[in-house]
């Protein structure tokens, strides 16, 4: 397997033995990358799972300066973008790629100029409807936001009716043609008058953060890179980022957490710009305001967080 089909089999894992997924659930997840007697295996090797699982996670208090930013307590409504809104242009994007005509979703502010690229990849979900509500957030922060439907090959996500085959399908790629996907966009994008050609970041979640790790290394024209708790490139690559990189994590992410130091001494070895922040007391997933790990205050202060890298390095 390669390190984006070990991440999401370890993820599926995890979440059998917390009680977020039920056996069945997790079998078809994970077979659909190892194979069937492998997964039955994998599983029976977990023994028996949690009952129970909180769904929300207390918020720290206190946190390490260096690395950690505070979560507040209070409640905040999920900061959602309307494809209705005057001020941005949002709808599904068909582009060119080298082995078809690609999918995905572009929203832009509807302000005349060319604004700065932000490209967006989804979760192991696929291109939902929450990843299309992230791009439009982008739109509202001024910049022109393209996810693409990595699945485009397969019909788009549109088309498959069930969603414990996704993973599956998305991991059963190599990795190197997500990263193509998106060069593809951002070339496309470069020729379209809203568009600054020469200013492009990316930001990802969970397997998107992976693929935006691998986007970093792939892509040299991208000028910003946020990965959310995604599987960093294996070090060898690391030589090849130019980006700018801010890591963002979740306290009780401990599965992922595990691979900062690896990732942290190999980017200050190799004199990359690296930054990462780890929220107190939320767990991977925080940022998806659609699940049930969802955290209004972490995920709005690394929203915020993931703006202001995008403005330092791409509105300069």
């Amino acid at each position: 397997m390669n390190h984006l089909q070990r991440y999401l089999v370890d993820e599926f894992l995890e979440d059998y033995v917390e009680g977020d997924l039920s056996r069945r659930q997790a079998l078809k997840r994970i077979a659909g990358i190892t194979g069937l007697a492998a997964a039955s295996q994998l599983l029976a090797a977990c023994g028996v799972p949690q009952t129970t699982t909180a769904t929300t996670a207390p918020a720290a208090t206190t946190a390490p300066a260096a690395t950690t930013a505070p979560a507040a307590t209070t409640a905040l409504a999920a900061p959602t973008a309307s494809a209705s809104d005057p001020n941005i242009i949002a709808a599904a994007l068909s582009f060119p790629a080298a082995d078809g005509q690609a999918m995905g979703y572009l929203a832009r502010p509807a302000a005349e100029g060319p604004r700065p690229i932000v490209l967006v990849c989804h979760e192991n979900r696929g291109l939902t409807p929450h990843i299309e509500d992230v791009t439009r957030r982008v739109a509202q922060a001024g910049y022109v936001g393209c996810a693409v439907d990595l699945l485009w090959r397969e019909g788009g996500i549109a088309t498959v009716t069930d969603p414990d085959a996704v993973p599956g399908l998305l991991s059963g790629a190599p990795p190197a043609r997500h990263v193509a996907d998106f060069k593809a966009a951002l070339d496309y994008l470069k020729t379209q008058p809203y568009a600054q050609a020469d200013s492009a970041g990316m930001v990802g979640f969970c397997f998107g953060g992976g693929v935006t790790w691998l986007a970093a290394a792939g892509i040299p024209e991208l000028r910003a890179a946020v990965p959310f708790y995604g599987p960093a490139v294996p070090v060898e690559q690391v030589p090849q980022i130019g980006a700018p990189v801010l890591a963002i994590y979740g306290e009780q992410d401990t599965r992922i957490n595990a691979g900062i130091p690896a990732i942290e001494a190999a980017m200050q070895e190799n004199g990359k710009e690296y930054r990462k922040i780890i929220y107190p007391g939320v767990n991977h997933a925080f940022h998806n305001d659609t699940g049930t790990r969802y955290n209004a205050e972490a995920a709005q202060a690394a929203w915020a967080e993931t703006l202001a890298w995008f403005k330092q390095y791409l509105d300069a």
